[in-house]
């Protein structure tokens, strides 16, 4: 599957040492609407000199970085060769190498983000990845639920990087539906943009074993709930999975409720229904991988060859949806348990 824009090999180098007053270029009216300054803004080139606003601007190499604040990591970032947007991380100088140990065991895959260039500076490096088109997630909200076709063309695409997260000795933890953007404009490729919760294993025969409590209430697996002496962290990966097909397929997460505590109950229990408008097949595949039992799912190799991928496509159903239930949210929520580290802790059983 092809890259909108091929990835060069990666390109670490330096940047200035020496203080330049930066000049802002005659095109950077063209910046998207979040570069935009909303006031004159303080430029400047060393990453040493401190904006007299808390918003700034940098010149890094040949990239014009829009910072909101200097102790914000995430900002934005524009190519002033090519007009491209990216996104930047600046990460302290001493760390990065271990802050990006995920991105360098999963680097190659076309569904799975890889580092477009760093550039060191004396105190921080600066990452950049390209830009996406939209996240899964808010996809999905758009368009209520996805045809079969579509959403097993995408979810393909899900597994594969999954699969080769798995394989190169990376657990994911946080996996959801908004860690998925789209590679293209139209909408049919996909990529896993973040791998900041990730956790590297130290070699192929390292243990997958956790024991922090970590991840998205919707999607969190009923051993990370109730495991008291650590859970699978591949297992609890592949629970997530099964959540996103579904809600994709569905368009309403398996286990949903707005208080924690009730969410978490629900998912202990491991009560939820499959609508009679999903086809067969992905009934069959969602089954396997929301297993209770974590010993009892499918590896994400395996749900590769699950006839729902590798055989002919069947007709969906002619079956009108049952009516909504005043009340009750029937579709992916515009919330998604912002804050999910603290909600999740506070609501664990012990």
């Amino acid at each position: 599957m092809n890259r909108q824009h091929p990835r060069p090999r990666l390109n670490i180098s330096h940047g200035p040492q020496k203080k330049v007053e930066y000049e802002p270029p005659p095109n950077l009216g063209t910046l998207s609407p979040d570069l935009q300054p909303c006031s004159p803004p303080s430029f400047c080139l060393p990453e040493e000199e401190t904006a007299t606003s808390q918003e700034r601007f940098l010149q890094i190499g040949k990239y014009v970085i829009h910072q909101p604040s200097p102790s914000c990591e995430s900002c934005t970032a524009i190519d002033q060769s090519t007009g491209d947007e990216y996104l930047c991380k600046v990460l302290p100088l001493s760390k990065y190498r271990s802050a990006l140990s995920a991105y360098f065991a999963t680097d190659g895959h076309p569904n799975v983000v890889s580092v477009w260039e760093i550039i060191l500076g004396e105190t921080s490096a600066y990452v950049f990845f390209q830009r996406g088109y939209g996240d899964l997630h808010s996809y999905v909200r758009e368009r209520k639920r996805l045809r079969q076709p579509e959403a097993r063309t995408l979810a393909r695409q899900v597994v594969e990087a999954v699969r080769h997260c798995h394989e190169s000795g990376v657990v994911l933890r946080d996996l959801k539906l908004r860690k998925f953007v789209f590679k293209d404009k139209e909408r049919t490729e996909l990529r896993l943009d973040g791998l900041d919760d990730a956790i590297v294993l130290e070699d192929d025969e390292a243990s997958d074993t956790l024991t922090d409590k970590h991840g998205c209430p919707a999607y969190v697996s009923p051993e990370i709930l109730s495991a008291r002496h650590g859970y699978s962290g591949r297992r609890a990966d592949l629970w997530s999975l099964g959540v996103m097909i579904y809600t994709m397929l569905v368009g309403r997460y398996p286990f949903h409720d707005r208080e924690p505590i009730v969410l978490f109950d629900k998912i202990c229990r491991g009560m939820y229904k499959i609508p009679d408008s999903v086809p067969a097949r992905a009934k069959c595949l969602v089954r396997n991988l929301l297993r209770h039992d974590p010993k009892e799912r499918l590896s994400a190799a395996e749900a590769l060859d699950h006839p729902w991928f590798t055989r002919r496509e069947m007709p969906e159903p002619l079956i009108r949806p049952a009516p909504t239930q005043k009340g009750v949210d029937q579709t992916v929520p515009d919330y998604d348990y912002n804050g999910h580290d603290e909600v999740l802790a506070a609501g664990l059983p012990h």
